[in-house]
């Protein structure tokens, strides 16, 4: 029997449990330690801490604290882990809470986060999902389910204090070029609502000052959002600190490339099997900055999709040189266009790219002064074709269902 060695209870605030954290520092404690070979399960909040509910109203997502996230389950300590060594993890498996079956995505305003769209979609809309098995769908978004890819949205092991400072000083030089941007240009260090673990009094006081925040990724994995990082999947992390301190959250049970919702998978609370071993001096050996992966054997299997192209032209007709980002934006509004002629509101086609396995891919990027980027929606997870054909696109729903949305508060 493989031991649970983080457990949680949902019925508790993240912030009661002390082998729960939502900043990065070195000086965060260790919550477990494990020996190289062992495997066992943590479990994990959903990456808001609970603050989002299954229900039709989405002023929850329009009012989350963002300062908060994310809740992450850990660190846990590799005996024998030292800076330098790469810790080589297995993910041998994910799942849900059998009491917990359902997940949600949800598109933030564009006054607290915003998202990859945030310009065609400023305000807060939710969507939940339903799981069964292997398999996912949801009330708000009807005519469509497909099988999930589960996998950690952040999983990374503790900086240095030598990198916690670079991550500081790099984001803070970002931040000042824009300070007044919304979103904001980065997420700056935020000691009021940091939870450092078992870290109490003055030493978790200054840690909390200038914690990282767990946005984005960073050199040491962090919040990758690599959908590809499901069961049977094997990832290799530096490690920056001694023990390495593995922590892992932001549950996923489906999400598409670029999760461009931002809360842009299907956000779940629940567990992951894990198994870790350690590659002495992996780092230099194999010349790795950030980290690396071997991908699942296991993948639902979608070989039938329909492609969105999009290229580094804006909305208003401006040429942009090799933009990678504005390709995929665009893309992804041509896929968004084409649902709603099937009926889909455009929120609905917003929130099916980003829940559903859709695949990214830069296409091109060295034909001046466009890059290509494509979008790959896997025709089956829809219940009729919606190819082209001579007849023209057929109506399938009626507007009758949207998803949820709240206004933003005057």
């Amino acid at each position: 029997m493989t031991d649970t060695i983080i457990k949680i209870d949902l019925n508790k605030s993240a912030y009661e449990h002390d082998n729960v954290h939502n900043r990065w520092h070195p000086d965060i404690p260790m919550v477990a330690k494990v020996k190289p070979g062992d495997d066992f399960i943590i479990e994990c909040f959903d990456w808001t801490g609970g603050q989002i509910e299954n229900n039709d109203d989405a002023s929850d997502v329009r009012d989350v604290d963002l300062t908060q996230v994310h809740f992450l389950s850990g660190p846990v300590a590799v005996e024998g882990a030292e800076p330098g060594d790469l810790l080589e993890v297995d993910i041998l498996d994910i799942g849900t809470f059998a009491d917990q079956q359902w997940g949600f995505n949800g598109f933030f305003s564009k006054k607290n986060g915003g998202g990859f769209l945030t310009d065609e979609f400023p305000e807060a809309q939710k969507s939940i999902w339903d799981f069964n098995g292997m398999f996912t769908k949801s009330r708000h978004v009807p005519g469509v389910e497909f099988a999930g890819i589960l996998h950690p949205g952040l999983i990374g092991c503790l900086p240095s204090q030598d990198m916690l400072n670079q991550w500081n000083s790099r984001e803070k030089e970002l931040f000042d070029t824009d300070p007044e941007r919304e979103p904001a240009l980065a997420c700056l260090p935020y000691g009021e609502t940091a939870h450092m673990g078992r870290l109490q009094g003055d030493d978790r006081d200054k840690a909390a000052a200038e914690g990282a925040r767990t946005v984005p990724p960073r050199e040491h994995g962090g919040n990758c959002d690599i959908k590809d990082l499901t069961r049977g999947a094997k990832v290799y992390f530096p490690v920056y600190v001694d023990g390495a301190g593995l922590s892992v959250g932001d549950l996923h049970f489906s999400q598409g490339d670029g999760e461009i919702t931002f809360c842009g998978a299907i956000e779940m609370a629940g567990w992951i099997h894990l198994r870790v071993n350690l590659i002495k001096g992996g780092m230099e050996k194999y010349a790795i900055k950030n980290p690396i992966f071997k991908p699942s054997p296991m993948v639902p299997k979608y070989d039938d999709y329909m492609i969105f192209e999009g290229i580094s032209v804006d909305d208003s007709g401006k040429q942009h040189y090799l933009d990678t980002s504005l390709a995929y934006k665009q893309a992804c509004l041509n896929a968004i266009n084409y649902l709603q002629k099937f009926g889909y509101s455009p929120a609905q086609g917003y929130a099916i790219l980003g829940c559903a396995p859709v695949q990214g891919h830069i296409s091109g990027v060295v034909d001046i002064p466009n890059a290509c980027a494509t979008l790959w929606l896997p025709t089956d997870i829809f219940d009729f074709d919606f190819k082209p054909n001579a007849d023209g696109p057929k109506k399938m729903l009626d507007g009758s269902v949207d998803i949820p949305l709240a206004p933003d508060l005057k």
